[in-house]
Parts: structure tokens; C-alpha cells; sequence
């Protein structure tokens, strides 16, 4: 079984999740740049019963998503690292890629494209959806 661990910047937060994550995403909306304060976030989609917050409490930020279901954003209260996004509707973590302690993924898809900075680039040989890719 695989575990991954990660962190805030300063390490009052730490997580853990097992096993591969069921989708790796660049997220170009709008709300993901806010939040990261570039073109793009880099998610791991972990499902919740697989993750696992092991130190300290994150603060909470929440939004209403897409779906019109919330999209709840936990974060450092001491160095305001955004860890990942509880996409309710979804039932899944929006794990931030850039938080673990060894990160070896890269991105499957990139979302939002069409909310994109202009002077945003995009990975050649991912697939590059407007919103969502239409769901089987």
C-alpha cells in the first residue's frame, strides 16, 4: 500500500493518504488562482476515506462550487498553505501536489482551460478541457 505524507510550508499541518490518487489535474478556474495566486493549481484527487489530517487542525475556508455543493478549502493558520480542497461533490480530497513531502506526479488533465490567464501554458500531451471533461 502506498502512503504519501505532506505539509504546510511551516509544519504545524501534516497529512497522510494511501494508495494512487484517482486523478492528477492542473485546475486553471478562477477560484484556484485566487487561491494560489498563479495561473493554475496542481490537485491529487484522493477520496476521503483515504485521507487523513495527522497533525495539528487546518482552518477552514468554503465556497460554493459548480456542482452548487461546497468546495471546502483547508489551510495553515500560522503559513496560509492551502493543503487541499474537500470537493463534496465529489467526495474526494483536491490534494495540493506541491504539499508532499516527495511528489512524483505529474498532471492527467488540465481543467478550466478557458478561464486561463492568457499568458497561462499548458503541458504538451495532457488533454485540456474548457471546464470538465464530459463524465462516462
Amino acid at each position: 500500500m502506498e502512503t504519501q505524507i505532506g505539509s504546510c510550508h511551516c509544519g504545524d499541518i501534516e497529512f497522510c493518504f494511501v494508495h494512487k490518487p484517482i486523478n492528477s489535474i492542473f485546475c486553471y478556474c478562477k477560484d484556484c488562482q485566487a487561491l494560489t495566486g498563479a495561473d493554475k493549481w496542481f490537485g491529487l484527487w484522493i477520496p476521503k476515506d483515504n485521507f487523513t489530517f495527522t497533525k495539528g487542525t487546518p482552518l477552514l475556508y468554503s465556497r460554493v462550487g459548480d456542482s452548487g455543493k461546497a468546495v471546502n478549502y483547508h489551510f495553515c493558520d500560522s503559513c496560509s498553505t492551502v493543503l487541499c480542497a474537500e470537493v463534496t461533490a465529489g467526495n474526494f480530497y483536491s490534494v495540493a501536489a506541491t504539499s508532499l513531502k516527495k511528489n512524483t506526479y505529474t498532471p492527467k488533465m488540465s481543467i478550466y482551460a478557458a478561464s486561463a490567464p492568457p499568458w497561462a501554458i499548458f503541458p504538451e500531451n495532457v488533454p485540456k478541457f474548457d471546464t470538465l471533461p464530459p463524465w462516462k
